[in-house]
């Protein structure tokens, strides 16, 4: 494996278009100066906001420019850092915005205070009165919905003033794992070094060397070792961060708070926990025909990812991109073409696996005026087809809800957005599991289903079952410590590997710290295991031909958060207060395991 390129050496069509957003470091450091010289002229609106209709509608206007400049920043400091983690500009200029951006939701926070003390009878009132209120029904709904939690002006504004360094613990973990460490090489089966670094990891786990694979899981996992107090440390800081914010705001418990937050029932979470565990023998199974698959006495972790044909298959970027658009052709030519245009034309997608670049895969959400991007690195094979196609769902879901909606209503919850680029990576599954007959292309298909549903109804589900254990370990002031964390972590994949696998229990605890994203946003790991059931469901219905259904996901999409999340769903045709669709994509998963099971005679 040839080491990764230099970020200077990479091609510009390979890297995303960060000069649409601003064209140059020079013009977001003055567009961070204008944004704050701007704030005054949202404080004047304080103490006014129930004068009239008028006067709110100006404020909110206001508001709306401020939160569109705001996320330009936010993107754009994102891009040097996330690719680069070396880059000191591009530090800097993450630095930057994140110092802007909780002076920005400071100098805002006494909007939900002070609306409230107008009272909901008044803003009823307007509502009734004034068609031009029409598009603030929900907001006012949801303000009054979260009443009972809003503190008064000036402790939101503390509030505010803190997102600043308790954002810090998320970037302490990130410039720790992205930038500092230096993994030791992985070795192939001939003894050769392997680079193994956040770009390369994912590579060398779908190694068909198993001594490759074996040295890449061990030598990652053991750099997380060695820091494991200074990262438990870190995400326990982060924990306390989520409790405080709980106490603060009169929530019985962090799951409570996050998850009122976002309007998600509890109820949810916990059924799908339930579920999770009563399907754990399916995984088990799986484990089973894994290791007859590849032949081996033991099965271990590292080898979830080899690959079970020894035929491979090469899917260049160009090639992907026409795949998912095949695939995603019942939702029509808009759909398609504004897919394939970011991705081949307008510079979507940074896709390079250079070094220095983060581990993982994300897409951006941005205002109207300029694209959602992708961060990936993209290796020529069927599992990183399945990301692009993933991050592309993100992204056509930013597109069309930041056109569809004003900013107060673009920012979707996280359980609506992983339903967009599940569903993405479902029709692109099925389309090519219909029109690829071949026997070893329909094994490596299945494996980068198993892969998803692996990451997102296997792992995900086990690190919600963690985050609620921690969480609730604080709550009780119990300590946290890298010895707690790594026992509940290896107990609980115990468990789901049902002794079907070797437990390496050092290493395999560990795997909470390499999460350095997930587990510092406070229970969004559950909402995959949601999306992907919520995804699944959908893309039936337009596979099995359901009139509209494709317009359905587009509505869907165009929503944003302008309902409850619940009630978005029922524009998508589903109905997620049931348990069916978690029920119906473990049906989806056990066929898979099956057709595997079938494909490899096992």
């Amino acid at each position: 494996m040839p080491a990764p390129l230099p970020r200077s050496k990479v091609r510009k069509e390979q890297t995303w278009n960060a000069e649409s957003v601003f064209p140059s470091p020079q013009a977001f450091d003055a567009e961070v100066q204008n944004i704050l010289a701007w704030l005054p002229e949202i404080k004047k609106f304080q103490g006014r906001l129930g004068e009239s209709v008028d006067t709110f509608l100006e404020a909110m206007r206001a508001l709306d420019t401020l939160e569109q400049r705001s996320m330009k920043v936010r993107v754009y400091a994102t891009m040097s850092n996330a690719v680069d983690a070396n880059d000191e500009q591009g530090t800097a200029m993450n630095g930057k915005a994140m110092s802007a951006l909780a002076q920005v939701g400071a100098a805002t926070s006494f909007v939900e205070p002070e609306l409230l003390s107008v009272g909901e009878a008044k803003l009823r009132g307007w509502l009734a009165d004034d068609p031009r209120m029409r598009l603030y029904e929900h907001f006012v709904n949801d303000l009054f919905r979260k009443q009972a939690h809003v503190r008064s002006a000036e402790v939101e504004e503390v509030l505010g003033l803190l997102r600043d360094p308790f954002g810090a613990v998320r970037t302490t973990a990130n410039q720790l794992a992205n930038a500092d460490f230096k993994f030791k090489p992985a070795r192939d089966s001939k003894g050769k070094k392997l680079e193994l670094t956040q770009s390369t990891k994912n590579s060398l786990m779908h190694s068909p060397d198993r001594k490759a694979r074996r040295t890449a899981w061990q030598n990652y996992n053991d750099k997380y070792l060695e820091y494991k107090n200074t990262l438990a440390g870190n995400l326990a800081a982060s924990i306390k961060q989520n409790v405080f914010n709980m106490k603060v705001r009169g929530f019985n418990s962090s799951l409570e708070a996050t998850l009122f937050n976002g309007d998600v029932p509890v109820e949810m979470f916990h059924n799908l926990l339930g579920i999770f565990q009563k399907k754990l023998p399916l995984w088990h199974k799986y484990w089973r025909i894994r290791r007859k698959a590849l032949g081996v006495k033991t099965l271990h972790p590292y080898d979830v990812w080899a690959p079970l044909t020894t035929k491979k298959h090469k899917v260049p970027f160009e090639q992907a991109v026409d795949w998912i658009c095949e695939g995603l052709a019942p939702m029509g030519d808009e759909y398609v073409g504004v897919m394939r245009k970011g991705c081949l034309k307008d510079r979507w997608v940074d896709w390079a696996p250079n070094a220095g670049k983060r581990e993982g895969a994300f897409s951006t959400r941005v205002p109207s005026d300029t694209h959602p991007f992708i961060m990936m690195s993209y290796t020529d094979d069927i599992g990183s087809m399945s990301t692009l196609s993933h991050e592309l769902g993100h992204s056509i879901h930013a597109y069309y809800a930041s056109r569809a909606q004003p900013m107060i209503y673009y920012t979707y919850p996280s359980i609506i957005a992983e339903t967009a680029s599940n569903f993405n990576q479902a029709m692109t599954r099925a389309h090519l599991l219909k029109t690829n007959p071949s026997k070893s292309f329909q094994i490596a298909l299945l494996e980068e289903a198993m892969g998803n549903f692996h990451r997102y109804f296997f792992i995900m589900p086990t690190l919600a079952r963690f985050e609620l254990e921690t969480h609730q370990r604080v709550e009780k002031g119990q300590p946290l410590t890298a010895e707690t964390m790594n026992n509940l972590m290896a107990d609980l994949f115990s468990e789901g590997f049902g002794g079907e696998m070797n437990l390496d229990r050092e290493r395999v605890g560990i795997t909470w710290a390499t999460f350095t994203t997930h587990l510092y946003i406070d229970f969004y790991s559950f909402q995959y295991a949601i999306g992907i059931s919520a995804a699944h469901a959908i893309a039936k219905r337009i596979l099995d031909g359901v009139p509209g259904a494709a317009q359905d996901h587009i509505n869907f999409l165009k929503a944003g958060s302008s309902k409850p999340p619940l009630e978005i769903y029922k524009i998508a045709g589903i109905d997620m207060t049931s348990t069916q669709p978690i029920e119906d994509a473990f049906a989806v998963l056990e066929e898979y395991v099956d057709r595997l099971g079938e494909l490899t005679g096992k």
